[in-house]
C-alpha cells in the first residue's frame, strides 16, 4: 500500500474540504496518507552518559587547578590577598556600605592634616579688599549671576580673598545673600574639583599593577593629608571626597549670618571651626576660662579648604562619610538634606542645628547649585565640566 504525505499535497494549495475529500478518495484506492515523522534527539537514552562527560570534565579541571595553587609563592598569594581586599572594598571606593564594628575610617594623625592649608598664610599681605559696589560691578560686567547659574549650570571663575566689609550693610536680605553666594560658590566649586582630581588619580593609581615612585609618593601624601592612619587605602578611598555645594553654602551662610559676622570679616573664617591652639579670634562675651578661639585664615580659600578636610577626616563626622559612602555605592547624588542630618555633632545644638541647615537649603534653593560647575581657567579642569 502506498503512502504519502500531507505536508505534500498543502503546498499545491488544496484546502481542507479538498484534502478531506481526497483523503477518503485514496483510502478507497488502498491508499493511506500519514503524518512525516521528524527525528528528536531522545536525551533521555542518553542522560547518564551526558553527566559522566560533565562530571569527568570537572574532575580533570580541578586536578589542573589545585597544583597551580599549591606552588603559590608567597608574594603572589599576598597579591592574591590584597585584590581580594580591593574586591571588598570596591563599594567603599565609590562609597560603598560600612560595616558595623569595621575598622575602615578610624583614627586620625593630625601631624600633616592642614599643612597645605598652613601654606596660605604665606600668601603677600596686600591682599585687597574690595567694596560690595566694585564687587557687584564685576559680576555685573563679566554677566555672574546667579540666575544666570541656574539656568546655564556654569559658574564664572572669579575667586576674591576677601568679603567686602559693607555686606553687613546691605539691608536688602536677598540682596545680601545672592552676593555672598556669588562669592564663595566658585571657591567651593574649586575645592571640589581638586578632590574630584585626586580621586580620579587614586583610582587610576589602584588600577595598575605596579606604580611609579612618583605615584607612591603622591599616595604618601594624601594618607598625611587626610591623617590616614598605617597607610589604610579604604580609608583614604573613604575620606576623600566632595561635600555638595548647596550644604557647603548653608553651613557657610549659618556660621557667618550670610557674612557679616565678625568672624568671617575680621579672620576669613566660613565656618566657625575651633581652634585650643595657634591663632583665633576669642569669641565676644566668653568666659574667661574659655580656652577654644575661631579659627582665622589670610583668605576665604583657606577656609573652605580646611572645612571640607575637616568635614573629611574628624571622627565626629565618621557617620557623615559613612553616608556618603553608601550613597555612592547606590550610584545616587550627594544628597545635602540627607547628609545634613549627620551633621548634628557640628554644633552644640545638635539635631536643632541640622533642622536649620535644611531650612536654609530649602528656602534659598541651594539645591540648584549641587550640579553647577565651574567654567574652567586650564586644560586640567576641562574633563570636570
Amino acid at each position: 500500500m502506498k503512502k504519502i504525505f500531507p505536508n505534500k499535497l498543502i503546498k499545491k494549495n488544496f484546502n481542507i474540504n479538498q484534502f478531506l475529500k481526497l483523503k477518503k478518495f485514496l483510502s478507497s484506492q488502498g491508499i493511506i496518507i500519514k503524518k512525516k515523522t521528524t527525528f528528536k534527539f531522545g536525551f533521555e537514552k542518553f542522560k547518564t552518559l551526558y553527566l559522566t562527560g560533565l562530571s569527568s570534565l570537572f574532575i580533570i579541571i580541578i586536578s589542573f587547578i589545585i597544583p597551580l595553587l599549591s606552588d603559590m609563592s608567597p608574594q603572589v598569594a599576598k597579591n592574591f590577598k590584597i585584590n581580594d581586599s580591593n574586591k571588598k572594598f570596591k563599594k567603599i571606593l565609590e562609597g560603598g556600605e560600612l560595616e558595623k564594628n569595621s575598622k575602615i575610617d578610624e583614627g586620625l594623625d593630625l601631624s600633616n592634616i592642614l599643612e597645605d592649608v598652613f601654606k596660605f598664610e604665606d600668601l603677600p599681605e596686600d591682599t585687597v579688599r574690595l567694596s560690595a559696589s566694585t564687587i557687584e560691578q564685576l559680576f555685573e560686567d563679566t554677566n555672574y549671576s546667579l540666575s544666570e547659574v541656574r539656568k546655564s549650570k556654569k559658574v564664572k571663575p572669579i575667586r576674591l580673598s576677601l568679603l567686602p566689609n559693607e555686606i553687613k550693610q546691605i539691608e536688602n536680605s536677598k540682596k545680601r545673600k545672592s552676593l555672598f553666594i556669588q562669592i564663595i560658590l566658585p571657591l567651593i566649586l574649586e575645592e571640589n574639583n581638586l578632590i574630584l582630581l585626586d580621586r580620579k588619580k587614586l583610582f587610576s593609581i589602584l588600577n595598575k599593577n605596579k606604580n611609579s615612585k612618583k605615584e607612591i609618593n603622591w599616595l604618601n601624601r594624601k594618607f598625611k593629608q587626610y591623617g590616614v592612619l598605617n597607610k589604610d587605602i579604604p580609608t583614604l578611598k573613604v575620606r576623600m571626597d566632595i561635600v555638595p555645594v548647596s550644604l557647603a553654602i548653608a553651613q557657610a551662610a549659618k556660621e557667618t549670618g550670610w557674612g557679616t559676622s565678625r568672624f568671617a570679616l575680621e579672620g576669613n573664617a566660613l565656618f566657625g571651626q575651633w581652634t585650643w591652639s595657634g591663632d583665633g579670634i576669642k569669641p565676644a562675651g566668653a568666659d574667661s576660662d574659655t580656652k577654644h578661639k575661631v579659627m582665622k585664615f589670610r583668605v576665604l580659600k583657606a577656609s573652605v579648604r580646611a572645612y571640607q578636610r575637616n568635614l573629611n577626616t574628624h571622627s565626629s563626622y565618621k557617620n557623615f562619610r559613612q553616608l556618603r559612602a553608601q550613597l555612592r555605592d547606590d550610584s545616587a547624588s550627594l544628597d545635602s538634606l540627607l547628609l545634613a542630618d549627620q551633621l548634628d555633632n557640628y554644633a552644640e545644638t545638635g539635631k536643632e542645628y541640622t533642622k536649620i541647615l535644611k531650612q536654609i537649603i530649602n528656602q534659598n534653593s541651594l539645591k540648584d547649585f549641587d550640579d553647577v560647575k565651574l567654567m574652567p581657567l586650564s586644560v586640567k579642569y576641562k574633563n570636570l565640566i
